[in-house]
């Protein structure tokens, strides 16, 4: 039998997404579009959307082409959702530079910590 997870609520999403970008077929930047805009349309939360701000990063994904992507679903979805989208998008922007922060500043402590142990 397997050992217990810790996290295994994220476990499972983390597989279920891996397992979906393992059968799909799109490049990096459709699938991004593609999964921002289903974002978008279910009023998701600004956690949601942090689990893309990496991978949209990697894709080169522009904010230019965000504000597009919210232009063109606006229509389809509802300027409340689109307002909404923005905001959470906004926060999950916020908490992945803070965590870049406190992981350069770790990262940056640790290696002081190595020097003056040297």
């Amino acid at each position: 039998m397997a050992a217990a997870s810790e996290t295994p609520v994220l476990d499972t999403i983390a597989a279920m997404t891996i397992d979906s970008v393992e059968r799909c077929h799109m490049d990096e930047r459709t699938l991004i579009v593609v999964r921002l805009a289903a974002l978008v349309a279910m009023d998701a939360s600004a956690i949601s959307y942090l689990a893309h701000v990496d991978p949209a990063i990697k894709a080169d994904f522009t904010v230019g082409q965000l504000q597009d992507l919210l232009v063109a679903v606006a229509p389809v979805v509802g300027t409340a959702r689109v307002m909404s989208a923005a905001g959470h998008i906004a926060q999950a922007f916020d908490v992945a530079l803070a965590l870049a922060e406190s992981e350069a500043e770790a990262m940056a402590q640790a290696e002081a910590d190595r020097r003056k142990s040297s």
